[in-house]
């Protein structure tokens, strides 16, 4: 089932609004940035369909990525590339950059629905929903923007350091992935923090 408005709706009802979804893509990467998205959706003009990103084909998280970026209030984007995550750990990172895409939307939100179980501190209130990417649309827009915005980056990527098959698995710990490691040893946007990146750098 998709995800629904009915949270937004009941912030709204308490006299919280504009409400932002935010949510993250790229924790389990060997390489590349964490993603995170903010978005705040039109109330009187909601895509339909949204739902956790995972759960969608390519192709329609594209078209859904159109939709939101076509009607949405307020959209913003961040990375936090590689080195970050590995000075901060990759929950710094996330929650650091999930601060900073909510302060980045053009429309200041009076309240926050962010994925997960951490609700870091923010510009708003902000309440963290265990699976909010199936839940809220807000969160599932999010997710969708993050994802597109992610797969984009690692398909440009792979063009600057061909030969990891970023466009393939978006630098997530594939076997062909590993084998490309093992070959041709890490590039700047692999997570130096993360063991097999780290075993290899040690070697």
């Amino acid at each position: 089932m998709p995800a629904t408005f009915e949270l937004e709706r009941d912030l709204i009802a308490q006299g919280l609004w504009p409400v932002a979804g935010v949510d993250e893509v790229g924790r389990g990467p060997l390489a590349g940035p964490v993603c995170v998205a903010a978005v705040i959706l039109d109330r009187d003009n909601l895509p339909q369909g949204l739902d956790d990103s995972k759960k969608l084909t390519a192709k329609r998280r594209a078209a859904l990525a159109e939709e939101i970026y076509a009607s949405a209030l307020a959209i913003s984007v961040v990375m936090a590339p590689a080195a970050e995550v590995d000075a901060l750990n990759i929950r710094g990172a996330t929650l650091k950059a999930m601060a900073r895409a909510a302060a980045a939307l053009a429309l200041p939100p009076a309240f926050a629905l962010i994925d997960g179980r951490d609700a870091p501190k923010l510009v708003c209130p902000a309440r963290a929903v265990i699976h909010g990417d199936a839940i809220s649309m807000s969160i599932a827009a999010a997710s969708i923007v993050a994802k597109v915005a992610r797969d984009r980056l690692m398909a440009r990527l792979d063009r600057i350091y061909p030969g990891y098959g970023f466009a393939g698995h978006a630098g997530y710990g594939t076997p062909a992935h590993l084998a490309a490691l093992r070959q041709h040893g890490p590039c700047p946007e692999h997570r130096r923090s993360f063991a097999p990146v780290r075993a290899l750098s040690a070697s």
